[in-house]
């Protein structure tokens, strides 16, 4: 080896020299990237050299040619080895989780008003000595109307714009089904309450298509409408307030005789007269009555012996009265804003 070859041996050395050692010290991708760039980049000192391999006298640049591009191979060998490490360990330390840390505070649910008002309700009548009962949704058309008094063409029927299934099921219009199918199984004494949901062909500002309404009834030897009066002030005045007043205004039901309309004092303006109580003073809330003796021979009971008692209310009119809701669509759109406030 001559001297000209030993020096570009030499400066060839120094620059691999220069890079294991600088490697060394690569703790990023970032400052990985940097080092090719120095080295291997276009004005790199590699590539500088590579470059002016032309201007070396004709018999040194084989050597010098062949020696740098062995350099420049093992260089991109490391580089490339480094990067991968690199990578790797930026991709576990992406899934590291340090437990010290606080956990995310989870967003608190709150009751929608409708099960809330629901809840509240039958929580009234548990007290005072009614149990829970159940019916199906979709119902035979003699439960839903044929078992309370209201045969086929009868015209109360058409009180209940109803979805029919086919010609003898429907969805239920009322939860009232439930009190034959628990009368015809049940012998008096009778105290229970239905909650559910139920189904009419109405939509608008104060309807839906479908709602959930409560139905009470109470079967003894000896029910007055006195109980029934009794029963509904306790429970009207749990609901709202002790000072609220009611009345029972005279109505019609085919199941109840005689049958009354509950109202009770505008929530609003304390029987003052306002827009929500049409200036009277006054909101009804649930009918009621004495239930028809058609009812109880449907189900087998000695109309001579037994007396009952029965009311229904709207879940949703109630929850509006007591919230201030002057929108029942409010209830089914799933506004945040909205549910947040319960």
């Amino acid at each position: 080896m001559d001297k000209r070859e030993e020096t570009q041996h030499s400066n060839l050395q120094e620059i691999e020299k220069e890079i294991l050692i600088e490697i060394e010290e690569i703790k990023s991708l970032d400052l990985l990237e940097r080092l090719t760039t120095k080295y291997l980049g276009r004005k790199g000192i590699l590539t500088t050299f590579l470059r002016n391999i032309p201007k070396l006298p004709v018999e040194d640049r084989p050597s010098a040619g062949k020696n740098a591009n062995l350099l420049k191979v093992k260089l991109e060998g490391l580089f490339s080895q480094l990067r991968a490490q690199l990578e790797s360990v930026a991709e576990n330390n992406n899934d590291f989780i340090d437990v010290t840390l606080p956990g995310r505070v989870a967003i608190r649910g709150t009751l929608h008003p409708v099960t809330r008002i629901s809840r509240e309700i039958t929580a009234i009548f548990s007290r005072i000595g009614f149990e829970i009962a159940e019916g199906p949704e979709v119902e035979t058309d003699y439960y839903n109307f044929e078992a309370l008094n209201i045969p086929k063409y009868h015209p109360a029927r058409d009180m209940q714009d109803t979805f029919y299934v086919s010609e003898n099921i429907v969805l239920r219009t009322h939860t009232s089904p439930t009190q034959p199918r628990v009368m015809e199984k049940v012998k008096p004494p009778v105290r229970i309450i239905a909650p559910g949901k139920v189904y009419r062909c109405d939509s608008d500002v104060t309807h839906t298509p479908m709602f959930h309404q409560v139905e009470g009834l109470m079967v003894d030897s000896d029910v007055s409408f006195g109980d029934l009066k009794g029963t509904l002030s306790t429970f009207i005045h749990q609901l709202f307030d002790e000072d609220i007043s009611l009345r029972f205004r005279p109505s019609f039901f085919p199941f109840t005789e005689p049958s009354a309309e509950v109202d009770i004092e505008c929530v609003m303006c304390r029987g003052k007269g306002c827009r929500v109580c049409s200036g009277t003073g006054w909101l009804e809330v649930l009918g009621s009555g004495m239930v028809h003796p058609a009812v109880f021979e449907n189900v087998g009971y000695d109309t001579k012996k037994y007396t009952g008692f029965a009311f229904g209310m709207g879940v949703e009119r109630l929850a509006m009265l007591k919230y201030g809701i002057d929108d029942l669509r409010k209830f089914f759109e799933n506004d945040m804003r909205f549910l947040r406030q319960f």
